[in-house]
């Protein structure tokens, strides 16, 4: 195998990536980063570098009695890192330090927030500063809000949390006790749906804010931008409108997830944060199956291209649609937003949803083997089969909402689900395509023949 291929622009991210979670595993299990002496295996801050790097948001220890104040601080620096990508910040210090940035590091950024060429240095600063003031605002907002328990350090934490979509939370029941509070409620959704959009639509939002003097100089959202923001919404409309109706007719819940207006918050805040982030107001495993069954959907599609969020994307959950209506009418060409989908774009499509379905199944079944006792002897009660596709799902979208199984994941338990946070936050497809510029090109086609379909 050629050295190059090894060092491609494709395989970079994977390398990134894996490299910020072993760096950050290995502060983690610092004494000053721990509340004490052995509080933290190495299994957990393996688990929690990962779900910090691939800002998934599943925790199986309390970080705010386990860590110190400097673990908190290097969990925060891993969720920041993790949101705008390793690429994004080699890219950052190559324009610093050399006032350059190798091919490798522009195609890797290229691929993974535009899809396309760009400025990179205009790009990068626009960016930085979107992000900042984004998780600034948040941060101030939410100490100026509650500053007993949001003081500086802890608003800034979940304002990072919010928008980098990781779900993290210094409390241990996360945001259950401001299920009613609608300052903390919009102040986080807002993060978690700006975070969830993608960079390149937050550019054209400031560019339309602005005037084109910041940001995209636009004068209309692009193609692109109308498709993600009115998907986005369309998903948040829909799940928390089914979220309402089924738990608001069902009987005796109204203590734990709401009745009326505070039950609407609650469907409206778990909608947001399940596409993208783990926050919850409420523990998941008060709601119904049917609610889980939403929040799995909503998962499973995930934010923004080029976003902090993981699942399939909403670009491709539009085109997948679209091929379904367009074979349903007898079409030959998917059209979105007045404009033809390439052949290309549907055949990626396709292939995503089929790994993502693949890499779900396989997760599941390994997860049904090594939580009810088939490894090990683990009593009689066993994990219902809803809760280990929940948290397969949680896992490989980066969504980090839990049915309450992550902290009593075995130790093969947790490998798996870190080897699923890891390729949701790289991309199955990225890997796919990391794998194919490993291998070598074949110059010849075998010839074709018909098969019977159906």
């Amino acid at each position: 195998m050629p050295r190059n291929r090894l060092s491609s622009p494709l395989t970079w991210p994977v390398y990134s990536f894996a490299a910020t979670i072993v760096a950050g595993t290995c502060v983690l299990c610092l004494p000053a980063c721990q509340s004490r002496e052995g509080a933290l295996a190495f299994l957990d801050a393996f688990f929690l570098a990962a779900s910090a790097v691939c800002v998934t948001g599943l925790c199986p220890v309390d970080i705010g009695g386990v860590l110190s104040p400097a673990g908190q601080a290097t969990l925060l620096f891993l969720m920041q890192v993790g949101g705008l990508g390793v690429m994004t910040y080699t890219s950052i210090i190559f324009l610093l330090w050399r006032d350059y940035v190798p091919f490798n590091s522009r195609e890797a950024v290229s691929q993974s927030l535009l899809g396309g060429d760009f400025n990179l240095r205009l790009f990068l600063c626009q960016v930085v500063g979107l992000v900042f003031a984004i998780e600034g605002i948040c941060a101030i907002l939410l100490h100026l809000h509650d500053p007993v328990f949001f003081t500086p350090f802890s608003a800034a934490f979940h304002a990072v949390s919010s928008f980098c979509n990781a779900g993290f939370s210094l409390s241990p029941n996360n945001l259950m006790e401001f299920r009613d509070d609608v300052a903390v409620n919009a102040v986080i959704t807002s993060g978690v749906f700006l975070g969830g959009i993608g960079f390149g639509v937050l550019r054209e939002m400031l560019g339309l804010l602005t005037g084109g003097r910041l940001g995209a100089p636009v004068r209309r959202f692009s193609r692109f931008s109308r498709l993600v923001l009115k998907t986005s919404l369309f998903l948040i409309f829909v799940g928390s409108s089914l979220v309402f109706c089924i738990e608001f007719f069902r009987v005796g819940n109204e203590k734990t997830v709401g009745d009326g207006l505070d039950l609407l918050i609650t469907a409206f805040f778990q909608s947001v944060s399940a596409r993208t982030a783990g926050f919850n107001t409420v523990d998941m495993l008060s709601l119904s199956e049917a609610s889980l069954l939403v929040y799995i959907i909503l998962m499973f599609i995930g934010g923004g291209p080029g976003s902090c969020a993981g699942g399939i994307k909403v670009v491709t959950f539009r085109v997948l649609a679209g091929y379904m209506a367009a074979q349903f009418r007898g079409d030959k060409q998917i059209t979105l937003e007045q404009r033809g989908v390439p052949v290309e774009n549907v055949a990626r499509a396709l292939t995503l949803f089929f790994l993502y379905t693949i890499m779900i199944v396989l997760t599941t079944f390994a997860l049904t083997i090594t939580e009810n006792g088939i490894l090990r002897h683990a009593g009689d009660q066993g994990v219902s089969l809803l809760r280990v596709l929940f948290e397969a799902v949680s896992a490989l979208g980066t969504v980090g909402l839990s049915a309450n199984l992550t902290p009593s994941l075995s130790p093969e338990g947790k490998i798996i689900i870190i080897v699923n946070m890891f390729a949701g936050r790289v991309g199955l497809l990225s890997l796919l395509m990391a794998i194919q510029s490993l291998q070598s090109k074949k110059n010849w086609r075998m010839a074709e023949s018909q098969l019977p379909i159906g």
